[in-house]
């Protein structure tokens, strides 16, 4: 199991791009896997062969109405874990309440 982060972004398709990276993340939630979307990345956990179709999927669409596409994707590959897109979280927040 591995938690996925990536960035896709068509080049050449103007100063906005919220319309092609809306379709790159709709397809990412409808693909069931647990995931979330920040202002620079869209994070989604699983398997190499569940989230990687996921992934080119989404790519192909952001990139559909252009030539060019940017992909940028870091991956944390821990086998034997699963929920950790909200563990990993959880646990530097219960750190920093005991801290406080």
């Amino acid at each position: 199991m591995a938690i996925f982060a990536f960035s896709v972004a068509p080049l050449g398709a103007g100063e906005s791009v919220t319309g092609p990276v809306s379709e790159a993340v709709r397809i990412v939630r409808e693909s069931g896997l647990p995931n979330r979307t920040t202002s620079m990345f869209t994070e989604i956990e699983g398997s190499w062969d569940e989230v990687m179709p996921v992934i080119q999927r989404a790519t192909e669409a952001a990139g559909a109405e252009g030539h060019r596409v940017s992909l940028v994707i870091k991956a944390d590959i821990r086998p034997g874990r699963t929920g950790e897109l909200d563990g990993k979280v959880e646990r530097v927040e219960r750190r920093l309440a005991d801290e406080s």
